[in-house]
């Protein structure tokens, strides 16, 4: 019997003491809700620096959070000055007096902009009006907000996306291009007559992007409108390459929104494992003519052809950007370069297409008997150069993540790192000096091996040097002119630093933020730490985070819980940059450890570490946090295995509900937040890359996805188990929830349930929030929480 339980022994009652809490004492819940994202995060200054470079790469703005609220700064690396962008005291005063509202000029209600002609001023839109300002008068003008400015400029509402246009400009800045009822058009920009380019675009084999998933069907408005189609313009603003998805004979998924009076149903395409009709991803090269009608001075534009492109092998998944530098298309506009899978990710290939006539040939292709990748939590790294002749490309074939160069017709001509430690994303290349700037992970000595740091080599593979020296994770982003760089680098535990540096050696031009959290520890926030312990097998290190509860009594005992994402894309932690709050750090106020643990099976190690539970979901790495637990109980005397809790979402609702059910002696609470039970009825894209396709069993009736799937095992329960599920989840469908509901139905075994009416896959929402804290709180502390407590969020 655990610790804050009751033990009847004969007419004795014996009581087991709470560290800081007495039976029936209340948590403190609103201590607990200062330790969440979006309140740590507003006690925080200099923390997020997100530059936007204006077009000629030699400065950019940002928006920086001040200890009073934001500020706009503008940066010229070349002097090294940092100024704030406008007089933010007159912009606020302006906006009022055009729109007879008061602004705060610390809370200027708007996040991006627009530069008006010459940088004279600035356009945006805030209050659902559309403001004109001059930063030499000072005068604004505003207007009411047509819906698409809404959608593309100001703040979206939370849990949602936004800040992106349906538009996409051409390089020249004459043209834009979008999609509406699935065909491609372009216009001119600044206005004048839509020209249509194409008109066989049909449902469900549109141009540009795919049939609007059902929750933004539901929605409606700008979660149709912010959908941004998938093109690339040649750099001579005379052709477009645009995706084209077949999905026209897909079985369908489908969706029952039960608010209404009349309850609505949706349906989208969506392809499972073993399902032999699957999506057929294509895409099409669209060849224009310009032209100028002298009588009205007006530019037209007319289809010169329209190529529908064909590679071999049949592709999975088909790519037509790269790394990097967008290297979609060859610097004279005749040649576009893909990538694209074959099913289950077995393998991938890199394609040349002649714009002009459609004509493809593979150039290099690589396969393996798990799966292939391109990156990892990143863009897909490849490059080539403008005159063909190097393809600069990541692989894992050596069992490690590196690069490598081929000449254009796919013969290598050398690798360009090696050694046991990782290759990240291509940030940068340098075609003129052949040189490649790139993230590491694990090659510096003593150091964590999950934070990455910035290095250039060359071509050949000479003259690997290290940009980023300091020991923390750093985040690049690279000037279009690739002359600067602005690296955020910060540790789990270490504040963020933003520094302006140079290429090509990396050299400090100035120190932009340095992030300021004493507020936060004013209210007693601790960061967590960084741990290390052994895997399984008793050999491998692992690493994770741990969370402490304030005030450790350690003759006490506390309950500890994992928080688990089992990957395989991506580990428990996810980042390891610094981490200022959150929902880890609440549940440690409550009295809670709290642990996050990268365990075998997940990303930027080895590829053998990588690939350890490949066709075994049932894995999920909970015998990796089993063993880490144990070995954190030895070291922490206070943390008390018989009470072990363990949640997650999505993959890792899950693995939480696979660790109670299959190792019921270890956990004893288990919260599930829209878990993928049964990838038989998840996508084809992730659950065959890491199960692999399926095999059926004629004779026993089953196939190689059964062993995993979480209802198997619903007999096993004897803990308390909470599922929670939206029921417009258009990514894991809820009936896989629904299925485990059944499952222990049959079982007669007792659970806890929650359906979210009208949520899709996100379930980060105040109220379900409380709900994890209140179910921990009651079957591992053992007292009552406190009732129908309401966590709030900041409005934007």
């Amino acid at each position: 019997m655990g610790t804050g339980t009751l033990k009847r022994c004969g007419l004795f009652v014996i009581l087991f003491a709470f560290p800081e809490l007495s039976i029936g004492q209340t948590p403190d819940y609103n201590r607990a809700e200062r330790f969440l994202s979006w309140h740590a995060s507003t006690l925080i200054s200099g923390d997020q620096v997100s530059p936007t470079w204006l077009d000629d790469g030699s400065r950019f703005w940002y928006r920086n959070k001040t200890g009073t609220g934001y500020e706009f700064v503008l940066v010229n690396p070349a002097s090294g000055s940092r100024a704030p962008l406008f007089d933010h005291y007159r912009v606020a005063a302006a906006m009022g007096l055009a729109s007879d509202t008061v602004f705060n000029p610390d809370k200027l209600p708007f996040r991006n902009f627009e530069f008006l002609e010459g940088e004279s001023g600035i356009s945006f839109v805030a209050v659902r009006q559309y403001f004109e300002c001059s930063l030499t008068s000072y005068i604004c003008t505003s207007r009411e907000a047509t819906a698409d400015e809404r959608a593309v400029r100001a703040p979206p509402p939370p849990g949602e996306s936004g800040g992106q246009s349906r538009f996409v400009e051409s390089p020249n800045g004459e043209w834009e291009a979008f999609v509406m009822e699935h065909n491609l058009y372009v216009r001119p920009m600044g206005g004048g007559d839509t020209v249509q380019l194409t008109s066989d675009g049909e449902q469900y084999w549109a141009y540009g992007y795919n049939e609007a998933r059902p929750d933004q069907q539901r929605r409606g408005g700008a979660a149709l409108r912010n959908r941004r189609p998938n093109l690339r313009w040649s750099p001579d603003s005379r052709s477009i390459v645009v995706s084209r998805r077949d999905e026209r004979n897909v079985e369908h998924m489908h969706y029952i929104s039960y608010t209404p009076q009349r309850p609505r149903h949706f349906s989208q395409p969506y392809a499972l494992p073993g399902d032999s009709i699957i999506p057929n991803p294509g895409f099409h090269i669209v060849n224009l003519e310009n032209a100028v009608d002298t009588d009205s001075d007006s530019r037209t534009v007319n289809v010169a052809s329209n190529h529908a492109v064909q590679v071999a092998p049949q592709p999975h998944q088909l790519s037509i950007g790269g790394s990097g530098s967008d290297s979609t298309w060859s610097a004279d506009g005749e040649r576009i370069y893909v990538t694209y899978f074959t099913r289950g990710s077995k393998s991938v290939h890199l394609a040349e297409i002649a714009a002009a006539t459609g004509a493809a040939r593979v150039i290099l292709s690589e396969s393996s008997k798990t799966f292939v990748e391109l990156g990892q939590r990143g863009p897909a790294n490849w490059h080539v150069t403008e005159d063909g002749a190097d393809v600069i490309w990541w692989s894992e074939r050596d069992g490690w993540a590196h690069l490598y160069r081929f000449d254009g017709n796919g013969v290598m001509k050398n690798q360009i790192t090696r050694g046991p430690w990782t290759v990240g994303t291509i940030v940068y290349v340098d075609e003129s000096s052949r040189q490649i700037y790139f993230t590491g992970r694990g090659r510096e000595p003593g150091r964590n091996i999950y934070y990455a740091h910035l290095y250039r080599v060359n071509f050949d593979g000479s003259s690997l040097t290290l940009l980023t020296p300091e020991d923390a994770d750093h985040t690049i982003s690279w000037s279009p002119n690739g002359r600067y760089f602005v690296d955020t680098y910060s540790r789990i535990e270490q504040p963020p630093v933003t520094v302006l540096r140079s290429a090509p050696n990396g050299s400090v031009i100035r120190t932009l933020e340095e992030a300021d959290v004493s507020r936060l520890t004013e209210v007693g926030w601790r960061p967590a730490e960084v741990f290390t312990v052994k895997a399984r097998d008793g050999i491998t290190d692992l690493h994770g985070v741990i969370y402490f509860p304030p005030n450790i009594d350690s003759t006490a005992k506390y309950p500890i819980i994992s928080h688990i994402y089992p990957g395989p894309q991506v580990g428990s932690v996810g980042s390891w940059r610094f981490k200022g709050g959150g929902e880890d750090f609440s549940l440690a106020e409550l009295g809670f450890v709290v642990i996050q643990l990268d365990h075998i099976g997940t990303p930027f190690r080895s590829k053998v570490f990588h690939d350890n539970y490949y066709g075994n979901f049932t894995d999920n790495g909970i015998p990796d946090h089993i063993a880490a637990i144990r070995q954190l109980a030895a070291r922490y005397r206070f943390i008390d295995l018989e009470r072990v809790g363990i949640y997650g979402h999505s993959g890792g609702g899950f693995a939480s509900t696979d660790a109670i059910l299959r190792y019921p002696d270890f956990f004893h609470v288990a919260v599930s937040g829209a878990g993928n039970h049964d990838n038989r009825s998840y996508n084809i894209y992730w659950a065959e890359k890491y199960q692999g396709e399926m095999e059926r069993d004629t004779l026993r009736g089953t196939d190689n996805f059964e062993a995993s799937a979480n209802m198997t095992y619903a007999e096993n329960l004897r803990g308390k188990l909470l599922l929670m599920h939206g029921d417009m989840d258009d990514n894991v469908h809820p009936a896989m929830t629904i299925q485990v509901v059944d499952a222990l139905i049959k079982a007669n075994r007792d659970f806890d349930l929650i359906i979210a009416p009208n949520r899709a896959h996100g379930l980060n929402e105040p109220y379900f929030i409380r709900r994890r804290w209140d179910y921990f709180v009651r079957h591992l502390l053992g007292v009552d929480p406190p009732a129908n407590y309401e966590i709030t969020r900041p409005e934007n």
